[in-house]
C-alpha cells in the first residue's frame, strides 16, 4: 500500500500536497538523450546545459512519450515531423510575457531544425507553426476561431499549471483539453500541487510518471553552506524570503552570510517598530532581495515581488507552514 492510499490522499500523493517520485533516471548531459543533432546543435548554441535537477529527471520520460507530472520550485524547460508543416505541439503559460520567453527559448533551441514557434499575443500566422505557445484565454480563442488546428497536436504542454488555475483559467484549460486528442501526450509543470492541479492530473493523464525535486540536508551544520551555495539562484529571483523558527537563529544566519559577504537583511520581534518599518521599506523598494525571518512576522510581510521563500528550519505546525509560502506573490 503506498503512503497516499494509506493516508486517503489521491494516487501518487502525500497528505501534505507533495507528489511521490515514480522515476528515478537522471540524465545530464544533452548528449546521452539520444536527440536528434540538429536538435543538439540548437541545444549548445543556445548554450543550455541540463543543469537543473528536475531537467535531469522529466528528459527522458517526456521524450519516450509518458504523461509527465513535473514538481519543482520555480524556475526551470517528442519529436516534432519538421517537414509536416501542421500544428504539433501546444504550450500553455500564465502570461504573455511568459509564453513570449517560452517562444524565444524554443525558436533557439529548434532554429538548425527549423522548427518554427508561434506566441499567441495578437496576430495570426498564415502558415501553422510547429509549436504554439499562450495563455490560456488566447489559446482558447483561437481554437473557437479555427485559426488554430488541434488535429495533428500530440503534445500538450502546461507550465506553471498552480498559477495558470490560481488565475481563474481552469475552465477555458478544460475547454482546450476538449478540443485535443484524446490520445494526447500532457506535461505538466508545477510549483505546488493544489486540488485544481490534482483534478486536472486525474481527469486528463493517463498513468503519469511523477517527478518531485527538492534538496534535503541531512545535518544541520551543512545548511548553511547550501545555502551560500544557492545564493546566486535566490538574487536571480526578484526577492527571496528565508524562515526561521527562533529571533536568535535569525541573527545567527544573518551574521554567518555577512561574514562570508553575502548581502542579506534580517528582521524579528526583537527589533523596534522605526528599525522594521526601515528594512521593510528596503524590502519592498527592491533595494534588498533576501530577507531572513521568522514566522512572528510572516503575516506582516506583503511583497508581491517574492517570489521564492526558503524553509532553512521546518515550521513548527502546519498553519505556520501555510502563511510562509503565502508570502509569494
Amino acid at each position: 500500500v503506498s503512503a497516499s492510499q494509506k493516508h486517503g490522499s489521491p494516487e501518487g500523493m502525500d497528505p501534505n500536497g507533495v507528489i511521490e517520485s515514480n522515476w528515478n533516471e537522471i540524465v545530464d548531459n544533452s548528449d546521452d538523450t539520444n536527440l536528434k543533432e540538429s536538435l543538439l546543435r540548437g541545444i549548445y548554441a543556445y548554450d543550455f546545459e541540463m543543469t537543473s535537477a528536475i531537467q535531469q529527471r522529466a528528459i527522458i520520460p517526456c521524450i519516450k512519450g509518458y504523461d509527465v507530472i513535473a514538481q519543482a520550485q520555480s524556475g526551470t524547460g517528442k519529436t516534432l515531423e519538421i517537414e509536416f508543416k501542421e500544428t504539433q505541439a501546444l504550450v500553455l503559460a500564465p502570461t504573455r510575457e511568459l509564453a513570449q520567453q517560452i517562444q524565444k527559448a524554443i525558436l533557439a533551441l529548434g532554429g538548425y531544425m527549423g522548427a518554427t514557434c508561434h506566441a499567441c499575443i495578437g496576430g495570426t500566422n498564415a502558415e501553422a507553426p510547429h509549436i504554439v505557445v499562450g495563455t490560456p484565454g488566447r489559446v482558447f480563442d483561437m481554437l473557437n476561431r479555427r485559426y488554430l488546428s488541434p488535429k495533428w497536436i500530440k503534445m500538450f504542454v502546461l507550465d506553471e499549471a498552480d498559477e495558470m488555475l490560481s488565475c481563474g483559467f481552469k475552465d477555458q484549460i478544460y475547454e482546450i483539453f476538449q478540443k485535443l486528442n484524446t490520445s494526447i501526450q500532457v506535461v505538466l509543470l508545477s510549483a505546488t500541487m493544489p486540488t485544481d492541479v490534482l483534478e486536472v492530473t486525474k481527469n486528463f493523464m493517463r498513468d503519469p510518471i511523477r517527478i518531485l525535486f527538492y534538496i534535503n540536508v541531512e545535518r544541520e551544520e551543512w545548511k548553511l553552506d547550501t545555502l551560500c551555495d544557492l545564493y546566486e539562484t535566490l538574487t536571480s529571483y526578484k526577492q527571496a524570503v528565508i524562515f526561521l523558527n527562533t529571533r536568535c537563529k535569525v541573527d545567527s544566519l544573518t551574521e554567518k552570510m555577512h561574514a562570508r559577504d553575502f548581502t542579506v537583511s534580517a528582521l524579528h520581534g526583537d527589533m523596534d517598530q522605526k528599525e522594521r518599518d526601515v528594512i521593510m521599506r528596503e524590502f519592498r523598494s527592491g533595494s534588498s532581495h533576501v530577507l531572513i525571518t521568522t514566522d512572528l512576522l510572516a503575516r506582516e510581510i506583503d511583497v508581491q515581488q517574492v517570489s521564492l521563500v526558503i524553509n532553512y528550519d521546518l515550521p513548527t505546525n502546519r498553519g505556520n507552514y501555510i502563511h510562509r509560502i503565502g508570502r509569494v506573490g
